[in-house]
């Protein structure tokens, strides 16, 4: 399990994480949700140490994070697709592929039928550039990269910003099925409310750099939603 315990963070002086506290459980989807601006994103840079806490810790099966480097996070087990996705344009899709196994040291044979069975257009476009894609093709990309990883947490933020409906169906599926499989955790930063409501079993959601409601997702009620999330 990911736990992060009385997480804050201070960006330029001013005070980002206020004593962020968040469980993502073993093998489900946890959806982050909440207004632009609230700390979401910090909060996932902080967990793959693109950013420093001035106080608070971050565990992965009860061992901590902070101190360690993005790579060696992502050696422990984190996954991460950013906004914007940070694919290589000017690699092709095999190549964009490969980056994410070989960087993590993991045997790159056999894994990508599975790549191609949650993300089929990505066999067509093996020798493409990678910012010849699309926007969702792109957001593919990416998160069949992270997956090349084996993460026992996959973290993305976002991936249906930007993205055509089609190609947000497509990423929904992938996300159930991975939770079907039941082999990591997923954590999502997500806007799109019924995407959230569809895929996650848990969520949070966060104001002025804070957690202010959490739960199973049964417990995202209008209630909840108009308070926290309607602006």
């Amino acid at each position: 399990m990911l736990k992060i315990e009385n997480l804050n963070v201070n960006i330029g002086g001013s005070r980002i994480l206020r004593g962020v506290t968040l469980d993502v459980p073993d093998k489900a989807v946890t959806c982050l949700m909440g207004r632009n601006g609230v700390g979401k994103t910090t909060t996932l840079r902080s967990i793959v140490g693109l950013r420093v806490p001035s106080e608070g810790d971050i565990t992965l099966d009860g061992e901590t994070l902070l101190g360690l480097k993005p790579e060696h996070r992502a050696r422990k087990g984190i996954g991460y697709v950013p906004q914007g996705r940070d694919i290589f344009p000017n690699l092709t899709v095999l190549e964009n592929l490969k980056i994410g196994a070989v960087a993590m040291g993991k045997s790159f044979s056999g894994k990508l039928d599975r790549i191609y069975t949650l993300f089929p257009i990505l066999k067509e476009f093996l020798p493409r550039k990678g910012g010849n894609l699309s926007g969702g093709q792109q957001q593919q990309l990416a998160i069949a990269r992270a997956l090349l990883t084996e993460p026992k947490v996959l973290i993305l933020d976002e991936p249906t910003e930007g993205i055509q409906p089609n190609i947000i169906d497509q990423i929904g599926d992938t996300i159930k099925m991975l939770r079907k499989e039941g082999n990591m955790s997923i954590l999502l930063v997500e806007q799109y409310l019924d995407f959230c409501k569809e895929l996650a079993d848990t969520f949070a959601i966060m104001d002025r750099g804070a957690v202010v409601a959490k739960g199973g997702i049964a417990d995202l009620t209008e209630d909840v939603i108009k308070q926290h999330l309607i602006v």
